[in-house]
């Protein structure tokens, strides 16, 4: 049976992005350093002393779930800023391809944006989960060569051990056609120490696996997505104009405010198609989004 590969910490994102292409995921050992790790910890249980269970077979009755988790933690920004899942996002995600401008043939590529953050904490006595594909929230297809929606990272806040639900995961799936289903005896556990990441694309098979100790386990998951998506999570619904005025102009972009070109996002302000990073600013100036765009098509033509 396949099994995950782990990488050192000390690897380059080219390795880790071979991995990936191979098997459809990979483990990254010490992706957060045990301060940051500390500090995460405290951070969740701090926001997940109210948490209620969840409340159906997907979600788990056994397990807590928390969303919007940018303004719970400061890690989910270290997450996302992190080299090597920054890195695997850009090479599968910002992949350029070619489009007409009147006769002009130009490449563009979109942006990513961040469509979901949870705290997982799953519970003994918790069953498996579905496996199941996280591009499945669009109904997305795998034909061959299909582009893939969706970089996740599950950073395991405690250890992920075959015991106590360590993501399950279908080696290679990521490669299948849509007329082919997982198994359950071809998945394989998530085992990592804590502080450990596991990044795997949108079409690789997936679950939370049974949890038959007597601990709980835990894990920072975040989805980062096809700028032209819709986003899982509704930030804009999650987070309010002051939370998100008190982020970083990055996570406030990687949150969906801005434009993926040339120009998916907009806002109208004042006759133009406006990238919206400029209402979190006071006295900020709009720019036009489309204004790449141009640039590149008059490019081709001087």
């Amino acid at each position: 049976m396949a099994t995950l590969t782990t990488l050192d910490a000390t690897c380059s994102t080219e390795e880790a992005i071979a991995v990936v292409e191979r098997d459809g995921g990979v483990i990254i050992r010490d992706f957060f350093d045990a301060d940051v790790l500390k500090e995460l910890r405290s951070d969740i249980d701090a926001a997940m002393a109210n948490t209620p269970w969840g409340q159906d077979d997907f979600s788990g009755h056994r397990t807590k779930r928390l969303y919007g988790i940018f303004q719970h933690t400061q890690h989910a920004a270290t997450a996302v800023r992190h080299p090597h899942y920054a890195g695997i996002a850009q090479h599968f995600l910002e992949v350029p391809k070619p489009v007409y401008v009147g006769e002009d043939l130009i490449e563009l590529a979109p942006s990513y944006q961040v469509g979901v953050s949870s705290i997982i904490d799953i519970h003994p006595g918790e069953g498996a989960q579905p496996l199941h594909r996280d591009d499945t929230v669009w109904q997305w297809r795998h034909p061959e060569g299909y582009r893939q929606a969706r970089v996740q990272i599950m950073v395991a806040v405690t250890d992920f051990t075959a015991e106590n639900g360590g993501t399950m995961v279908v080696p290679g799936s990521h490669k299948w056609g849509d007329d082919r289903g997982p198994r359950v005896d071809e998945a394989v556990p998530t085992v990592m120490s804590a502080g450990s990441a596991l990044i795997w694309v949108g079409g690789t098979f997936h679950g939370g696996g049974t949890n038959t100790s007597d601990s709980n386990r835990i894990g920072l998951t975040l989805g980062l997505d096809l700028g032209y998506l819709r986003q899982e999570e509704n930030a804009y619904l999650t987070y309010s104009t002051e939370v998100m005025k008190s982020f970083d102009e990055d996570i406030q972009q990687l949150l969906g405010w801005s434009v993926c070109p040339p120009g998916t996002g907009f806002v109208e302000y004042q006759g133009t198609m406006a990238d919206p990073i400029f209402l979190l600013k006071d006295g900020g100036e709009a720019r036009n989004s489309y204004a790449d765009f141009d640039d590149d098509a008059a490019a081709l033509k001087a």
